[in-house]
């Protein structure tokens, strides 16, 4: 409880009905946690009270933090927004900074608050973050100085809206506050149960929805991945690229890393060639990233060191058997796939990295159940194609949408993936269920006709969706593809691909129409926007 006494019930009173949410599981003893608990606790403030103080704890080009400088600085930056700015718990904080030390830093300050973090993508404009301030009903601000113009016309005319920045030198700024604080703070109790973040999902599929999680939830993704099946070591040092903002990035490169005692490199702009550059400086051990960027990378190592890594995971969109491969052969390390979701929070399918079958997304992640369901919520047998169906500690828990029944129904977790499992327990992905193609009485998996237009050595990406055919009243595929070259784009070569297709997978599934294009749209997490290439080729 704050000095006050005030708590905030906005997000606690906007949780679906308790007959809405999912089966929760907590089988590991890992799992058992008290009735109070405040993630910060768990993880940064124990490696002090342990005599890791000194260990360091974030990097960043040109900084290094230790385990103290992060403790010290969440807990002057949780006084400020006690003291100064009246947050009390419940509270919704928006975060808005590339991945920087400071960033972290806030990010453990709005948890020893018992404030609630909502960290948005640096990429997000006005209207996009006016949509989620007026969602989460936001009045407090921490952003990096150079972020302020959007913010600051995202929330212009809203009463009572505070914004503090970093990194800009003012005298009004947040470091200049910080300084008049005192480096110790009495974190705020919080239930376990108590709402943490509010993640917004990434947008792939239009209208991002806002989902809650718990303090205990944020301890046992670490608990159950980022332990049972990471298992990374207190000497590692992380890397990744995707944003804070991202669970998968949260997770990935500051959760997990702390609760090993390890250290993170954060960097703000993380495209392959930088990844593969702070990999070689920096002797980077454990990596997370995207397919597409697995793919980039592995055509540059042959200018680049990446000899420290050790630990590869993807995540964020289906990682491709031909870039799994191609990884493989480069580096002699297996890329650790996993499916996650920002309603489960982290990943809840992905092997340990001896335990990888190449193609397969992996075996659930301990602590998590899945099975594969047919329309009606009935488990198929192996080698059959259904939905996917999980529960676990972690679950979809949407702020105030009637679309909650749509992704939970009878205690299961539906994220919505067609998939197959194999007897040996391995899963298999198939497609998104809204990127299964129905095209001339046949069911074909978009992904898989991808795959085969990347083992084309002129494709350099892909994305196939179902065009309407309203000729024949059905649908024909329809690729999208960005060639290493683009000067040989043209009929010619959009036959050549057909054909190409069709000696390797069932000539049905070959795609009717090949466009060439400069990019596929993607999110800012690396996911490609199958609803965008969807509508254009509806409005052709």
């Amino acid at each position: 409880m704050n000095r006050s006494g005030h708590v905030d019930r906005f997000a606690a009173d906007r949780l679906p009905p308790k007959e809405e949410w999912p089966d929760l599981l907590f089988s590991l003893p890992e799992l058992q946690y008290p009735e109070r608990l405040n993630c910060a606790g768990r993880l940064l403030d124990r490696h002090i009270a342990s005599g890791r103080a000194d260990r360091r704890c974030l990097l960043a080009p040109g900084e290094v933090w230790s385990y103290r400088d992060l403790f010290c600085a969440a807990n002057q930056i949780a006084h400020v927004l006690q003291d100064d700015f009246g947050v009390v718990p419940g509270n919704r904080v928006l975060l808005r900074a590339p991945n920087t030390p400071m960033l972290a830093a806030c990010w453990f300050a709005v948890m020893k608050s018992g404030a609630i973090a909502v960290t948005s993508m640096p990429v997000y404009r006005a209207a996009e973050l006016k949509a989620i301030v007026e969602k989460a009903q936001i009045r407090h601000a921490l952003c990096d100085a150079r972020l302020t113009a959007d913010l600051h016309a995202a929330v212009a005319g809203l009463p009572g809206f505070s914004v503090l920045c970093f990194g800009g030198g003012s005298a009004q700024s947040l470091e200049s506050r910080m300084r008049e604080k005192p480096v110790m703070f009495q974190n705020v109790d919080t239930a376990a149960e108590d709402v943490a973040i509010i993640a917004f999902t990434s947008g792939t599929t239009g209208k991002p929805k806002a989902t809650l999680h718990f303090h205990r939830d944020i301890m046992a993704i670490c608990d159950t991945y980022g332990k049972r099946v990471l298992r990374a070591a207190s000497d590692d040092l992380f890397t990744g690229s995707p944003p804070l903002a991202f669970t998968f990035g949260l997770g990935g490169i500051l959760l997990f890393p702390l609760h090993a005692g390890a250290a993170t490199l954060l960097l703000e702009k993380a495209q392959p060639q930088a990844l593969l550059e702070a990999i070689e400086r920096h002797r980077v051990s454990v990596l997370f990233t995207a397919p597409v960027a697995y793919r980039a990378m592995a055509e540059m190592l042959g200018r680049f060191d990446a000899s420290s890594l050790r630990k590869c995971v993807s995540a964020g969109e289906t990682l491709p058997l031909t870039t799994w491969g191609l990884w493989r052969r480069t580096t002699g390390l297996p890329i650790m796939d996993g499916i996650g979701s920002t309603e489960m929070l982290h990943i809840f399918i992905g092997s340990p990295d001896d335990r990888v079958k190449g193609g397969s997304t992996g075996e659930p992640v301990p602590g998590y159940e899945a099975q594969i369901h047919d329309d009606d919520g009935t488990a198929l047998p192996s080698g059959e194609i259904g939905r996917l169906a999980v529960k676990g500690p972690t679950g979809c828990r949407y702020l105030d949408d009637d679309r909650q029944t749509g992704y939970v129904r009878n205690g299961w977790n539906y994220p919505g993936d067609a998939y197959r499992a194999d007897d040996e327990g391995y899963f298999w992905y198939v497609a998104r269920t809204d990127d299964m193609i129905i095209a001339a009485g046949y069911n074909i998996s978009g992904p898989e006709v991808e795959e085969a237009l990347l083992t084309h050595r002129e494709v350099k990406e892909c994305a196939v969706i179902a065009k309407p055919d309203k000729a024949r009243s059905t649908n024909l595929i329809k690729a999208y593809v960005v060639l290493c070259d683009a000067t040989v784009a043209g009929e010619a070569k959009g036959k050549e691909l057909q054909e190409f297709v069709r000696a390797r997978i069932a000539p049905f599934k070959a795609p009717r129409e090949v466009e060439f294009v400069s990019e596929i749209p993607r999110t800012e997490t690396g996911k490609v926007q199958r609803f965008k290439l969807r509508q254009r080729a509806a409005e052709e």
